[in-house]
């Protein structure tokens, strides 16, 4: 059986309060990417980032979609996602 992995659409929290938001099928990896210098540009300056928020997507196409939607929210739309779930993804995620 080839289970495929499922996308991760997430939102990190700058060192400088901005936020970046990204997708990837390997959250902690790339949290790790990202904090290394190893991820995005625009993270590697803003180093250390932390993971604020995340949700899953069946396949590449609807994360790529879902993560265009959030970017394009603006700052405080952002907080009332990222408040509406951070107390149930942070006991899941140990991070």
């Amino acid at each position: 059986m080839n289970k495929k992995k499922p996308y991760f659409v997430y939102i990190l929290r700058c060192c400088d309060k901005t936020f970046y938001t990204g997708i990837t099928t390997g959250l902690k990896r790339r949290i790790k990417e990202h904090n290394t210098g190893k991820g995005a540009k625009y993270t590697a300056i803003r180093a250390p980032v932390k993971c604020i928020y995340w949700e899953t997507s069946k396949n590449r196409s609807t994360a790529t979609i879902r993560e265009r939607e959030i970017k394009r929210y603006p700052r405080t739309k952002k907080w009332k996602l990222v408040r509406s779930r951070w107390k149930i993804r942070k006991k899941k995620l140990k991070i």
